[in-house]
């Protein structure tokens, strides 16, 4: 089994943005130490705990401050850009970090339609231009796009001698059908929705089509997961990812409360079904119990890689809890 990590940069009420994008560096580099295999940031815009605004400038900082581990985006959100500057972007972190680079690319709207707008710079650009965009990037990456194509005689730079790794984040079997048919990896987002990834992977593994990028298969789950030495330890550390969830959902604060904060919150009946209802999306507890419940998983997906997120409040408790996964996996 692969463990590696998906991070978001989240404040931790009481921190700042700084510090929050510190202890994405360190925990890089704490992982990178456990054996973790690769390491992705997200993007997110118009939140004000989410500080991961520019995967490709993170990426560049982590890397630079590792030797070893994968770093990736997971991920760019491509609906919103030029293939072209994004096949730029990705080639240059290549070309200063050779055979480490990992391009994630989401079909997520980034937000809200003014904070989208904002992105595109006004221009109204659809959803459905997704499949076309990735066919563009990987045409870019190779510079191979074919002769009648309008921006055929354009190349991207600088020319490399290896490619980042290209994977499609999906959550539906949607994206898998994206991912099988375009020859890339895929990443299926447990930790959004549980609901219909065993169909995802499936669809994804019966449809794969080789390409230059891949000639087999690959797959990686992305989940929840608090890990203690105990399950009342575990139990007590993910209140604050619930409550912070919560307001993920509302939209109102998504900078993560202290375990005092979510204690003293009184949560209504809507709340608190809500709250269960995430509780599907993650797994919690001793290290054992959250081996087992991995090796499940990775029966049911049909995977052998897992990305781990884990957005609780304190730091210390973050990298305990990775650090208790990486030893019950050895």
């Amino acid at each position: 089994m692969k463990l590696s990590v998906l991070d978001q940069s989240v404040i931790s009420k009481g921190d700042s943005a700084s510090t929050a994008l510190q202890n994405t560096v360190k925990l890089a580099q704490l992982t990178e130490e456990l054996g973790y295999t690769r390491f992705w940031v997200a993007e997110h815009h118009n939140t004000n705990g989410l500080v991961g605004s520019s995967p490709e400038i993170l990426i560049s900082h982590i890397a630079s401050n590792t030797r070893k581990i994968r770093v990736g985006s997971g991920g760019v959100l491509l609906p919103q850009y030029s293939p072209y500057k994004i096949a730029e972007n990705f080639k240059v972190l290549e070309a200063l970090f050779p055979n480490r680079i990992d391009a994630g690319i989401g079909r997520s709207p980034g937000g809200s339609p003014s904070t989208r707008m904002a992105l595109t710079d006004g221009i109204r650009k659809s959803l459905n231009e997704f499949p076309r965009q990735v066919e563009d990037l990987q045409g870019f990456f190779l510079n191979q796009l074919p002769i009648e194509h309008g921006f055929h005689d354009v190349k991207a730079y600088p020319a490399i001698e290896s490619l980042p790794e290209l994977w499609i984040l999906g959550i539906t079997h949607r994206g898998a059908r994206m991912a099988a048919e375009h020859g890339t990896a895929f990443t299926f987002g447990h930790f959004i929705t549980p609901d219909n990834g065993e169909r995802a992977m499936d669809f994804y593994y019966t449809h794969f089509q080789p390409s230059p990028f891949l000639q087999k298969p690959k797959t990686n789950v992305c989940v929840f997961v608090v890990c203690a030495q105990t399950q009342e330890e575990a139990e007590e550390l993910v209140l604050s990812q619930d409550l912070w969830l919560l307001g993920v959902e509302k939209g109102i604060d998504t900078r993560i409360p202290s375990i005092h904060e979510a204690k003293k919150i009184s949560l209504t009946a809507d709340e608190r079904m809500k709250l269960q209802n995430n509780r599907r999306r993650m797994i919690i507890g001793t290290p054992k119990k959250v081996k087992t419940e991995l090796l499940r998983l990775s029966q049911i997906y049909h995977t052998d890689e897992f990305m781990i997120i884990t957005n609780i409040f304190n730091f210390q408790d973050k990298i305990r809890s990775y650090t208790l996964l990486a030893e019950e996996f050895k």
